[in-house]
């Protein structure tokens, strides 16, 4: 792309990441699309992910660095958007990982269709086990209201991070990125994935992970719960009443309520 690309700011929270952080960090760097700036935010790490992110801060001249306490992957984000200048933001995770043409096949998308709010592409997850292709659902919004189907490392325009308040900053109960895609598009706005695999999902298997702790039946409820009040009126548009704790029954459970008089 020419000299008068948009910067896109590549948004890289940490916690206790140290064996992976350098290789999440080294394959934004290898992206063929330039203008890029890549911030870590050390949220707290006990780990040696501090003395690693000072070292790529220190060399390599697009990579910065930001510690604050520990406070959850949300202010995380936050925090390291605020302190950025690009027109497009990509979150990653402090273990996974990006091919070299996903930005810039993203930025052409979102440069030439004003319309469009979020890209992302085809996914691999990987880890001990080796790799397997993650069968991610078209997008839709119907859909979305009953489940998340864009990860978390997605391009988007950071005036619409803007407009939105950024990342919920008192939702700590897993899936932040199927609320922050909800809160994004609720009111419009397209969405395109690209063909090919550009995103690579580390799973580590650890039993302390976010996603283990997070899908509990008391967790998921507690986010249900979230979801319903704080976007009702998306909820009724698209399932005719909350959303319920069995997903995909919403609808025709909302529909028959509303029937019988008891919703």
């Amino acid at each position: 792309m020419s000299h008068q690309s948009p910067l896109v700011s590549i948004i890289i929270p940490c916690y206790n990441q140290v064996e992976y952080l350098e290789e999440t960090v080294l394959s934004a760097l290898a992206s063929d699309y330039s203008p890029i700036e890549i911030i870590i935010i050390n949220d707290g790490s006990t780990d040696g992910s501090e003395e690693i992110a000072k070292n790529l801060a220190l060399k390599q001249e697009l990579v910065s660095y930001i510690h604050q306490k520990n406070q959850g992957v949300e202010i995380a984000r936050n925090t390291g958007i605020k302190a950025t200048s690009g027109k497009y933001i990509l979150p990653l995770d402090g273990d996974d990982l990006i091919a070299t043409n996903y930005i810039s096949e993203a930025v052409k998308v979102l440069e030439n269709n004003p319309q469009v709010k979020v890209v992302y592409c085809e996914a691999m997850k990987f880890g001990p086990k080796g790799k397997k292709y993650w069968k991610l659902k078209p997008f839709d919004i119907n859909a979305l209201a009953r489940d998340n189907m864009i990860f978390v490392s997605a391009l988007y325009k950071r005036t619409d991070w803007e407009k939105i308040g950024g990342y919920a900053e008192d939702y700590n109960l897993g899936r932040a990125d199927w609320e922050f895609w909800i809160n994004m598009l609720k009111d419009g706005g397209e969405v395109v994935q690209l063909p090919f695999i550009g995103f690579y999902y580390r799973l580590t298997g650890g039993v302390n992970s976010l996603r283990k702790r997070t899908g509990s039946d008391e967790a998921k409820r507690k986010r249900i719960a979230y979801l319903n009040a704080k976007y009702p009126e998306f909820f009724e548009r698209e399932l005719n009443g909350p959303l319920r704790f069995q997903r995909t029954w919403s609808k025709p459970y909302n529909t028959l309520l509303k029937f019988l008089g008891k919703l």
